[in-house]
C-alpha cells in the first residue's frame, strides 16, 4: 500500500506522521531560544533603537520640535484647536503638543526600521546556527541572488495584503476576524520563512519538491505562529496600566515580537533542514515522487 505523502520513515524503518516532525522541530526551536546568540539577537532590537531615539534626541530634538511646532501652527485645524486650549485655560498643551507628537512619530519608526533590520540579519543567522550544530554535513546546492529572496518577500508580502483588503468586510463577523488574519499572516510567514531558510542550501528542484510536499506542514506552522504573533498585542489591553508604563510596554512588546520571530525561524530551520537532509538520503525516485522519506529524529538539539 502506498504510505502518504505526509508520512516519514526513520532510518530504523518506523513510520512517522508529518505532524511528529513538526512537534520535534518545536520543542527544538524553543530550546534554542535559550541559546545565547538567539538572546543577543532578540535583544539587538532594543539596542538599535535605544541608540538611534538617542542620537536623535541628542542632535535633532530641538529641530524636530521646531518644525512640528511651525507646522501646528501653519495648519488651520490645529491652529483652532490650539487656541481653544489657549481660551480654556490648557495653554500648557501647547507646549508639550509639538514634543508630544514628534515621540508619536518617530518612536513608532525607529522600532520598525530596526525589527526589520534585525529580521533581514536574524534568519541567515538561525539557519546557520541550525546547519552547523545538527547538520553539518549539508552542502549548499545554490547561491540565490539576494534579489531573488527580496522579489520573492516583496511578491508574497503584495499577495498578503491584497488579500487582507479583499477580506475586510469578512472582518466585522467575529468569527472570520478571529480566523481570517492569522490565515493569511500564516500563508505568509510560510511563503517567506521556507524560502530564506532553503535559499542558500537547496536547489530550486529541492526547494520546489520540498514546499509542495509539505505545504499542508508548513501552511500550518505558519498559521500557529501567526497566533502566536498576536500575542504580544496583548500587553496593550491592560487599560489605564498601559499608559502609565507605555516606555516599557513599547519596549517590551519589541522584544516579544523579535523572540517570536525567532522561534518561527528556528521552527522553519529545523523542520525543513530535517526534510531536505532525508530527502537527499533518499533514492531519486523517493525523492521527486512524494512517497515517504528516511529521516532520523534523534536527541541531540
Amino acid at each position: 500500500m502506498q504510505r502518504s505523502p505526509l508520512n516519514v520513515v526513520l532510518s530504523s524503518g518506523t513510520s512517522i506522521s508529518s505532524t511528529a516532525l513538526m512537534a520535534d522541530s518545536a520543542w527544538r526551536a524553543v530550546a534554542y531560544c535559550l541559546h545565547p546568540r538567539v538572546i543577543y539577537l532578540s535583544l539587538l532590537p532594543l539596542i538599535l533603537a535605544a541608540t538611534g531615539l538617542g542620537l536623535l534626541g541628542w542632535f535633532g530634538w530641538e529641530p524636530g520640535v521646531a518644525a512640528v511646532r511651525q507646522a501646528l501652527d501653519t495648519w488651520g485645524i490645529s491652529h483652532n484647536v490650539l487656541a481653544w486650549l489657549d481660551r480654556a485655560g490648557l495653554s500648557f498643551l501647547r507646549t508639550a503638543a509639538a514634543p508630544f507628537l514628534l515621540v508619536l512619530m518617530v518612536v513608532p519608526l525607529v522600532i520598525v526600521v530596526c525589527l526589520l533590520l534585525v529580521a533581514g540579519l536574524m534568519t541567515p543567522s538561525l539557519v546557520k546556527l541550525v546547519r552547523h550544530r545538527r547538520f553539518p554535513q549539508l552542502l549548499d546546492r545554490d547561491a540565490t541572488p539576494w534579489w531573488r529572496s527580496l522579489l520573492w518577500s516583496a511578491g508574497a508580502s503584495i499577495t498578503a495584503l491584497a488579500l487582507f483588503v479583499v477580506s475586510l468586510p469578512l472582518w466585522l463577523m467575529p468569527i472570520f476576524a478571529v480566523l481570517v488574519p492569522p490565515v493569511i499572516w500564516g500563508w505568509l510567514t510560510y511563503r517567506v520563512m521556507a524560502f530564506d531558510t532553503l535559499v542558500d542550501v537547496a536547489s530550486p528542484t529541492e526547494r520546489e519538491v520540498l514546499l509542495k510536499r509539505h505545504h499542508g506542514s508548513l501552511l500550518g506552522m505558519g498559521i500557529l505562529c501567526g497566533y502566536i504573533g498576536a500575542a504580544p498585542a496583548a500587553l496593550w489591553a491592560m487599560g489605564a496600566l498601559t499608559v502609565i508604563l507605555a516606555p516599557l510596554m513599547v519596549l517590551l512588546s519589541v522584544w516579544l515580537y523579535t523572540l517570536v520571530f525567532a522561534f518561527s525561524s528556528l521552527w522553519f530551520a529545523h523542520f525543513l533542514l530535517s526534510a531536505l537532509q532525508a530527502q537527499r538520503q533518499a533514492s531519486p525516485s523517493s525523492s521527486v515522487s512524494g512517497d515517504t522519506v528516511d529521516i532520523h529524529i534523534g536527541t541531540s538539539t
